[in-house]
């Protein structure tokens, strides 16, 4: 079941520096300029469900196993759209706003690019 859908508008000129971090922030196209840059700014859209480890995350091409899920997840997602995903394969939420994946390497990510969450 999908859980939820979006797209990425734009790829802030910042989003590279938190690559070797495995971490990428995604925003609302209403993202302050200032963390825009630093940002994946995507379409807003509601979340169907709760997303729970064990879930799957499709980035373009790609996908992964949901690890953990921060408290606030859903509700940053679907009003702002903004949360971080980490992909350091956490099995325990440290951060309410993150979405935690499987330990991976991240491959370049294109304006475009869906990104799903489905069961």
């Amino acid at each position: 079941m999908q859980k939820y859908a979006t797209k990425i508008n734009n790829i802030g000129p910042e989003v590279e520096a938190f690559l070797d971090e495995k971490m990428l922030i995604l925003f609302g196209d209403n993202a302050p300029a200032e963390l825009a840059e630093f940002c994946l700014t995507i379409n807003v859209n509601e979340v169907e469900g709760e997303i729970v480890a064990g879930d799957t995350l499709q980035l373009g091409e790609n996908t992964y196993t949901i690890t953990a899920v921060g408290d606030a997840v859903k509700q940053n997602l679907a009003a702002l759209g903004h949360i971080t995903l980490k992909f350091d394969g956490s099995t325990s939420a440290e951060l309410p706003g993150t979405l935690y994946l499987e330990d991976s390497e991240l491959s370049a990510v294109e304006v475009g690019s869906e990104i799903k969450i489905y069961s």
